[in-house]
């Protein structure tokens, strides 16, 4: 087993990726990569115990002592590969909202992840397979950090073994748009919503729409109206968030595929040109009862990435 003291010196910087989950029809499965990114900073240090400072989102609100879930999730690793947890000093950058359905949480997870990755370069060695498990072990279900971790467009699923990834390459033309309100959404009360059981065609009809948004995103944008219809999810959860409901009504009419982001209350525009997004834009504006955000993204890629800082750009 190593000694902490073998860590000293060792500092990381850590960047990852907002995620959008479902996609409509794609419920618990479907994830998108959006390039909107947490930074993180790490630095081992001689003393015991956890320091972390944040800036932007959440500063003053989220704790900053070992129940941080960025600190959580390092810990986790650490136990995980039977590691001893350092001294941290932690300085965490955050630009993704909270409680919006752009993967907050799940990005906490796997930059305290990837974190714990990097300070162990050499001495662990953290797959991608073993990453995903980490990860969706603290977050439940795999479908948001999946693409935090990978990037892109990702189908998630479960086996007795564990939870598995496939990572696909987004069409050029699809443009995402994020309209964020002011107001946050529990992902546990939006999840409370969902019924026990559904209809036996709801369930056909989610999956030929499934079938087809997979085939929309990677190959035929021309399709994305069609492809994100939902039956599983959206409409239970409407009473819970009635702007949002309104406006993805609204914008379904005048031919956007507009769905709910994640457990919400963001709307997830799937344009198929930079146009398109500008005139999305425009209509929320003039029709909305409250404040929205509109964020033009491009697909993320990469996924989440770690590298080795010195002490001196740390600092």
């Amino acid at each position: 087993m190593t000694s902490p003291v073998s860590l000293l010196g060792r500092a990381v910087s850590v960047q990852v990726p907002a995620t959008t989950a479902n996609l409509g029809p794609g419920f618990d499965t479907l994830g998108l990569a959006l390039a909107k990114y947490d930074q993180l900073e790490v630095t081992v240090r001689a003393e015991p115990g956890v320091f972390v400072e944040v800036h932007g989102v959440g500063a003053g609100l989220v704790p900053t002592d070992e129940s941080n879930l960025v600190v959580r999730a390092i810990i986790h690793t650490f136990m995980a590969v039977g590691q001893p947890m350092p001294g941290l000093d932690i300085v965490a950058h955050n630009v993704i909202p909270h409680g919006r359905g752009l993967g907050s949480s799940g990005a906490a997870i796997v930059s305290g992840i990837m974190a714990a990755k990097g300070l162990l370069e050499g001495i662990v060695d953290i797959d991608a397979e073993m990453l995903l498990v980490l990860a969706t072990e603290m977050e439940g279900h795999p479908d948001n950090v999946a693409p935090a971790l990978f990037g892109g467009l990702t189908i998630a699923w479960t086996t007795p073994e564990g939870p598995r990834h496939k990572k696909l390459m987004v069409h050029r033309g699809v443009k995402p748009l994020v309209f964020v309100p002011e107001q946050e959404m529990s992902t546990a009360l939006a999840r409370s919503l969902q019924p026990a059981s559904v209809p036996h065609e709801d369930a056909v009809f989610n999956l030929s729409r499934s079938a087809l948004l997979i085939a929309a995103l990677i190959q035929s944008p021309e399709l994305l109206l069609a492809a994100t219809e939902d039956k599983l999810h959206q409409s239970y959860r409407a009473a819970a968030m009635p702007e949002t409901n309104k406006l993805i009504i609204l914008l379904r009419a005048a031919g956007f595929a507009a769905v709910v982001s994640g457990a919400g209350p963001s709307i997830l525009v799937l344009a198929s040109d930079p146009g398109q997004r500008l005139v999305a834009a425009e209509l929320v504006a003039s029709q909305s009862d409250t404040p929205w955000r509109a964020l033009m993204l491009a697909v993320d890629v990469q996924g989440a990435t770690v590298h080795p800082l010195t002490q001196e750009s740390a600092a």
